[in-house]
């Protein structure tokens, strides 16, 4: 690829010049440039192809040539083609401009005029909008000066590879300053490099038809950029498919696409309408959206009938939307390359809607490898990214297996920033990271583990507190009408009084059936009800306060120092052991017999705790009840019941390429001190001299 193409990122940048005068805000500088960006990349397309065919067939028959040119399918434009006139052309006359432009940009095929947004009603679609954009900028008198500044922009003399990649710099620069969501459009060309030769090192050169797929396609730099690395290595046909819910970057693509051999773009949101639901992809490549919340189509994806997601994700986060959806689309030997931010790697608990996805991924064998890249390698973010390797037919020897390759130190540092991107990765750091991929072992930054290694147990249990003596307060036993027996859930009391002592004062509850209130303060007994009793009781607390229930035979209170319930009969005390003091109040409403009343109850409880354990998991299920029940006896002491166990996957890069900090010897520290001492005393010598 020739570097020559990137001394036009700066005229680009030139044409804003005008805007800023203009007192157009720097945030809208995307919108005003993007559609005469799009209007070079066509024109020097046509006047490239139209070059080509002159030299094939000549041009003596001009309506001939116009036929055969249009018969490609590029796209077409009268002031190109037949009449030989470019826009650098339309500017040498400033006086005509305002109407040669106009007829330049109706001369154009309706397609292309659709994606340009040409003469488009209000309520049209208008994706670039150059008609609209172009009036904005008549009024502010620059319309002119701002089509000759493009116009002197000469992209003839580059291919679809060179002009992709230029597009990919410029649009970089229009997610820095329009705040776009970090990482989500662009795709730097070194992590595209690599993802082609990650998927080249898997391919072979067979000629067989290639389709390379991308759901969330943006300008389609990196579609078009893993079509064109690969072309450069294998000699297969290919055709590429892309989505885009973004008008302007969808234009780009979709114009893009037409001066390829076999290439196919579509516009919409791939997540709740699927443009190609028949097809299954060889190769799917993307860089889908993180951080993005998915609220606005959530009735959509909740509603979805293709089966395509086995669970969702946090509404705040669709990222594993896009990829659930990727691997209902991606053929049944296909491979597929995705990049993702670190939340998918272990965000949500066993059972959430993450895991439950990763354990979906994991499950079906679909994960070969997943590479930790280094931090400040994308255009706009400058955290961990991560690519992860997805292959429906894995190798026999990797069935069950996967490598994690920590790339984080692979990269070099670039001479100038391009936004948040400081870093690359070279030749030898991507050719180095594939060789470990292939390799498919150990080595000192990649691992290779059982697929089952980041599986783990969520098992959750019912705890049953103990006072300092090991006791638990005894529940009575009942029998039901088939004989059997049953613990009760709580011991009711009947309390006479309830003092409550805290550090100002004293309060006494000696009413448990209230059915009176004061109506000069409270409309009715439930307004009482909610205002005042029920707040009160909640506010109770057995252990913090110093609370004592009276009933007609004895006292109960909570002794914190051995987390006890005393019963007191008479003078004797006895330590029931460690429950709880509820207390409830509750609205009962009027019979035919009796009127309302609110209803004050005391009861007795064993003190449950809900807990959970992370315990490592075995594929083998009598060994993984093993480790659960020897993990049980050895690190917890309550008694306990076990309730529900639910299946996690999680992936800890931190965990695995962990290197603990290497301690110095007990020999070299007494060295070390032995020079300080000394040190110490020469300096104290010195001193006294």
């Amino acid at each position: 690829m020739s570097i020559n193409i990137l001394k036009y990122e700066s005229d680009v940048w030139r044409t804003a010049d005008l805007l800023i005068g203009a007192g157009i805000k720097q945030s809208d500088f995307p919108k005003y440039m993007m559609p005469y960006f799009a209007l070079l990349m066509v024109e020097s397309r046509l006047i490239r192809e139209a070059k080509r065919l002159e030299e094939e067939i000549g041009k003596d028959n001009i309506d001939d040539f116009v036929e055969e040119f249009q018969l490609a399918g590029l796209g077409y434009n009268d002031y190109i083609i037949r009449k030989g006139k470019s826009l650098k052309d339309i500017c040498q006359n400033d006086k005509g401009f305002d109407s040669d432009f106009h007829l330049y940009l109706k001369s154009f095929d309706p397609e292309t005029k659709y994606l340009l947004g040409v003469d488009k009603g209000t309520e049209d679609e208008k994706f670039l909008d150059i008609s609209g954009i172009s009036g904005q900028l008549k009024k502010k008198r620059i319309l002119f000066e701002t089509v000759q500044a493009w116009s002197e922009i000469d992209l003839t003399p580059f291919n679809n590879s060179e002009i992709t990649t230029l597009e990919e710099h410029i649009k970089r620069k229009w997610a820095d300053i329009s705040a776009e969501t970090s990482g989500e459009q662009y795709t730097p060309d070194d992590i595209i490099s690599l993802i082609s030769e990650l998927i080249a090192s898997k391919i072979e050169d067979n000629g067989k038809f290639l389709t390379i797929y991308d759901p969330t396609c943006g300008g389609g730099n990196l579609l078009f950029g893993v079509e064109d690395k690969i072309k450069e290595k294998f000699k297969r046909p290919t055709k590429t498919f892309g989505e885009d819910w973004s008008d302007s970057l969808y234009a780009l693509a979709k114009i893009e696409s037409r001066f390829r051999a076999d290439s196919e773009i579509k516009y919409g949101n791939t997540l709740t309408n699927i443009s190609f639901i028949e097809k299954r992809f060889d190769i799917v490549v993307a860089n889908p959206p993180y951080g993005v919340d998915w609220k606005g189509y959530q009735k959509d994806i909740k509603n979805d009938t293709t089966e395509r997601f086995v669970a969702l994700p946090s509404i705040s986060d669709g990222q594993f939307l896009f990829t659930q959806h990727i691997l209902y689309q991606l053929a049944s030997d296909g491979f597929s390359v995705v990049v993702h931010n670190g939340s998918t790697l272990f965000s949500g608990d066993a059972g959430s809607g993450e895991s439950t996805i990763r354990k979906h991924f994991f499950d079906n064998d679909w994960v070969e490898g997943i590479i930790q890249m280094p931090t400040d390698e994308f255009f706009n973010t400058g955290i961990y990214t991560y690519l992860w390797i997805f292959n429906k037919n894995k190798p026999l020897d990797r069935k069950d297996k996967v490598i994690l390759i920590n790339a984080s130190d692979l990269y070099e540092p670039l001479k100038k920033s391009k936004g948040k991107k400081r870093k690359q990765m070279n030749q030898s750091n991507r050719t180095d990271i594939v060789r470990a991929f292939t390799e498919f072992a150990d080595n000192e930054f990649c691992k290779v583990f059982d697929k089952w290694h980041f599986y783990y147990n969520r098992q959750s249990i019912m705890l049953t507190n103990i006072d300092a003596n090991g006791n638990f307060i005894e529940m009575p036993v009942k029998e039901n009408i088939s004989g059997e027996k049953t613990e009760v859930k709580s011991i009711k009391i009947s309390p006479t009084k309830i003092i409550v002592t805290d550090e100002s004062d004293t309060f006494l509850f000696d009413r448990f059936e209230i059915s009176d209130f004061e109506k000069s303060k409270y409309t009715s007994l439930e307004a009482f009800f909610n205002d005042e009793i029920k707040p009160s009781i909640s506010a109770l607390d057995y252990k913090e306060q110093n609370l004592i229930v009276n009933t007609e035979k004895a006292v109960y209170w909570y002794d914190s120092d051995k987390d006890t319930i005393i019963e007191e009969v008479g003078k004797k005390k006895t330590e029931l052991g460690c429950g709880k003091i509820v207390i409830k109040s509750v609205l009962k409403k009027a019979t035919k017999t009796k009127e309302a009343y609110i209803a004050i109850t005391v009861e007795l409880t064993l003190d449950l705790q809900k807990d959970y354990e992370i315990i490592p998991y075995s594929v083998d299920s009598v060994e993984n009840s093993k480790r659960i029940v020897d993990f049980m006896a050895k690190y917890i002491t309550k008694p306990f019941e076990y309730l529900e166990n639910v299946i996690g996957v999680e992936i800890n890069f931190n965990k695995v390429f962990y290197t603990p900090e290497k301690l110095r010897s007990i020999e070299d520290i007494n060295i070390e001190l032995n020079a300080l001492e000394e040190e110490l005393s020469n300096l104290e010598r010195e001193l006294k001299l």
